[in-house]
């Protein structure tokens, strides 16, 4: 019962990880997609 804890336990932080990266990544996306279309009004 132990070793099934610990797992899904490591299994919750490496999904945790996995998620707030995908977030943190798409932030930098759209921050990207802001800077291209600022640049493009600019021309």
């Amino acid at each position: 019962m132990k070793r099934v804890l610990i797992v899904l336990g490591f299994i919750a932080v490496v999904a945790g990880v996995a998620g707030c990266n995908t977030v943190h990544g798409f932030g930098e996306d759209l921050h990207h997609l802001g800077n291209s279309i600022s640049n493009a009004a600019d021309k």
